[in-house]
């Protein structure tokens, strides 16, 4: 089932930031890239540590604890698709960002 979790105002990441989104069962990682906003879960599929504070190079974000790259918008580890972080579709409604917490793959 869809869940919509509000973000508020003074959480949502100026361009280039970032911000830990954390809500009943999710940590999600939200980041700002020019002004498109990306929603991954906050833990890294290889051994679960944080993403939302690794290295942030355009699109793609890079674990801190063992150096693995992800691409925001599609979740896969760089050059692969054996590995993949959920990502979550973000709603901009009349200015509020909502983050959909049902991942994008289930919605096709």
């Amino acid at each position: 089932m869809n869940q919509r979790i509000c973000v508020p105002a003074e959480r949502v990441p100026a361009p280039g930031g970032r911000a830990l989104i954390e809500v009943k069962d999710y940590s999600l990682a939200l980041f700002n890239v020019d002004g498109q906003l990306y929603a991954i879960d906050d833990s890294c599929p290889h051994q679960g540590a944080s993403l939302c504070g690794g290295r942030l190079q355009g699109r793609v974000i890079q674990c801190c604890a063992h150096g693995l790259r992800f691409n925001l918008a599609s979740g896969y580890l760089l050059n692969s698709t054996q590995l993949k972080v959920a990502t979550y579709p973000v709603e901009l409604v009349d200015g509020q960002a909502f983050i959909v917490t049902v991942p994008e793959e289930s919605l096709s």
